[in-house]
């Protein structure tokens, strides 16, 4: 982690900025499905903090956000995806479930990423050498199974 424990970041615009306070819960690898869609990559490098860290201090009213357990099924899913209605640039993530907000490594400015395993292994489409943890779904305090699979 960065000698700072105060962050600030922004859509790609611009148009949102957001600030974060402390340190993430969480940093790891993302290899859904869901995840590679949205983040148009082979890998979703996320950070996981808890809501009080983080604060959107400009432009809220550009938030937009989608819900596909919701929109498919009728039901609260576990990701609340929110962008920036002017350019579509990835905000964050709410996950209610988990009390957690995911925030896209890449959008934090000076942010030392240290990830410490990889989640959804068993549908990566990019095999990470790394030596990190993989877990097939993921790590049992998560839900998961805690099955790792090997590099």
């Amino acid at each position: 982690m960065s000698q700072s424990d105060n962050y600030k970041g922004s859509c790609f615009c611009g148009a949102v900025e957001f600030s974060l306070s402390g340190k993430p819960e969480l940093m790891a690898y993302c290899h859904c499905n869901s995840c590679r869609k949205w983040s148009a990559g082979p890998i979703n490098p996320f950070t996981l903090w808890q809501p009080s860290c983080f604060k959107i201090t400009k432009g809220e009213n550009y938030i937009d956000q989608y819900d596909k357990t919701a929109a498919t099924k009728g039901e609260t899913g576990f990701s609340n995806r929110k962008w920036c209605k002017k350019c579509g640039g990835h905000v964050y993530i709410d996950h209610p479930p988990a009390g957690l907000v995911d925030i896209p490594a890449v959008l934090i400015e000076g942010f030392n990423f240290e990830p410490a395993f990889h989640v959804h292994y068993q549908e990566s489409v990019h095999r990470m050498k790394d030596g990190l943890p993989k877990f097939k779904d993921m790590p049992e305090p998560a839900g998961g199974s805690g099955e790792e699979i090997p590099e």
